[in-house]
């Protein structure tokens, strides 16, 4: 057998011994935390129908999907977001019901990136969405309840990084942007690369009045203050509902108890454009990208022919693993095994111990005497 064949592709790898039991303890203490707030879990398909994840709904780039064919011919990916397939999930299961929905997910996600961006192209994701509730207090229920699972995880220094993609919009509406300067710009802002979102601003010849506050929106980010900073510099009504709402977030947040995890970045732009509102990610030390990522999707479900709001976030499993590890705290780790060795001769007796163990709740393994 060749060599090669017990190594694994590129950008996946194996996962055993005590690093695998303390991901595994520390995805059931994230999921306390779920089960606390209400969540109920579902399961979806690995794989799904390609227009589940079209440029349409706005995720994933298809140049970053694994897809494959089946024996019908129809295209199919393996997920690389939980996101649209909970929204295809609560059209096709709630389609009639107009109560609030509650999903908690665990599972793998697949994505087709460059070797050369260093990230693992199958990471471990778990995540909730809020489905049917449009108001502030639901945005406020899911920012908390991401704190309150990080810090169940063991992770004592983290912030949570609010925005608000409704802001940019709003100026860009106002500045009469098309699609694609929008969207070349929206990556510009997001990496906080001010110099090229300047020249692109000037070589469509974006009026100053716009594009300075659209270069401002680099350094829109901290505390409250910034709030009223954003507030101050624009005049459309979208924009200003924007910041206000972020401000109305901010005192649901005080009453839950953990606004000193968080603060706001009005030039934080997410690369999934369904969403429509609130977003925000989790940023920790021993980790260049965010940990966990979310935000508001309020016409996700239309295209699956539902009408709801919706807002949910994820936690990449994978990454926490390493923070956790590198600030040198504390890995979850499951009970030790107890080992008793047997021979032919005194197997009967040792099984016998074994069973009272085991019935006691000790994990026990038999081993044959060599």
């Amino acid at each position: 057998m060749s060599k090669r064949l017990v190594h694994t592709p590129e950008g996946v790898r194996d996962i055993y011994g005590k690093e695998y039991a303390g991901k595994w303890k520390m995805e059931g203490m994230i999921h306390d935390k779920f089960f606390e707030y209400g969540y109920q879990d579902i399961q979806t398909p690995t794989f799904e129908f390609f227009d589940v994840f079209s440029r349409e709904i706005g995720t994933t780039p298809s140049k970053e999907l694994y897809k494959f064919f089946d024996k019908e011919g129809n295209t199919l990916v393996l997920r690389p977001d939980f996101t649209p397939s909970m929204a295809r999930c609560a059209a096709k299961y709630f389609m009639d019901e107009d109560t609030e929905i509650r999903f908690s997910y665990l599972g793998n996600t697949f994505t087709n990136t460059s070797n050369l961006q260093g990230k693992l192209k199958e990471v471990t994701q778990m995540g909730v969405e809020l489905i049917g509730n449009p108001a502030v207090e639901a945005d406020g229920e899911v920012i908390s309840l991401l704190v309150e699972s990080l810090k169940n995880s063991g992770l004592k220094e983290f912030q949570i990084s609010v925005g608000e993609v409704e802001y940019f919009k709003g100026i860009c509406q106002e500045a009469g942007l098309d699609e694609e300067t929008e969207l070349q710009l929206r990556e510009y802002i997001s990496n906080k690369n001010y110099f090229g979102a300047e020249s692109l601003l000037s070589e469509r010849k974006i009026p100053q009045e716009y594009s300075s506050v659209l270069l401002r929106m680099t350094e829109l980010f901290g505390g409250t203050e910034c709030l009223t900073e954003a507030k101050a510099l624009v005049k459309n009504a979208h924009s200003l509902q924007a910041v206000e709402r972020l401000e109305q977030l901010y005192q649901v947040l005080c009453l839950y108890g953990v606004e000193q995890y968080v603060s706001f970045d009005l030039g934080m732009l997410s690369k999934y454009n369904y969403y429509t509102g609130v977003i925000f990610k989790a940023y920790t030390y021993g980790v260049g990208d965010a940990i966990a990522k979310g935000g508001r999707y309020d016409s996700l479900l239309s295209h699956f022919g539902k009408d709801a709001p919706a807002i949910g976030f994820m936690i990449i499993v994978d990454d926490l693993m390493s923070a956790v590890s590198r600030q040198g705290l504390p890995i979850p780790t499951v009970d030790e095994v107890k080992v008793l060795s047997y021979t032919q001769d005194t197997f009967a007796e040792v099984l016998k111990e074994v069973r009272r163990l085991r019935n006691n709740g000790m994990r026990v393994e038999m081993r044959l005497e060599s």
